[in-house]
């Protein structure tokens, strides 16, 4: 299972968003990160809230993929959009190789990707039941209007 790493406690731009005095940056990160799984066809794309349940951050997003192939891409431009576009900074990656579950830290948010049978397996939104789902707008791969 994926470990969280340590946090710093900047959110300046290049360093990762883990003041928990800034929960709107956390929320547009986690927004950024699941509309970007979902332009990279990623599905049972979820943001949970995780204020509430622990102190360790203050976002999930969950995604799934159909392939190792698939979620190297998702994780990878994620990590575009996060890091160039949005000017933050990762923290930790676990998962990367094995690509069952891809964990990506970036302090106040963190974002899993699971294959299939992994998502199933680990279900964390059952293990995180008390978590509020955050809706998240998003069209589908190829309907968004380009920048």
């Amino acid at each position: 299972m994926p470990q969280l790493w340590n946090r710093g406690t900047s959110v300046a731009k290049g360093t990762p968003a883990t003041d928990k005095q800034h929960p709107e940056r956390s929320l547009l990160l986690a927004q950024a990160a699941a509309r970007t799984a979902a332009d990279n066809r990623g599905t049972q794309i979820a943001i949970l809230d995780m204020r509430d349940q622990t102190a360790l951050c203050d976002y999930f997003v969950l995604a799934t993929g159909t392939s190792r192939r698939q979620l190297h891409a998702i994780s990878e431009e994620i990590d575009h959009v996060l890091e160039d576009d949005m000017g933050d900074r990762r923290l930790g990656i676990e998962g990367y190789d094995d690509s069952r579950w891809i964990l990506l830290d970036y302090g106040t948010v963190v974002i899993h990707l699971f294959d299939e049978e992994t998502r199933e397996y680990y279900d964390l939104e059952n293990l995180w039941a008390g978590a509020k789902p955050v809706e998240f707008d998003y069209a589908p791969f190829g309907t968004r209007a380009e920048k």
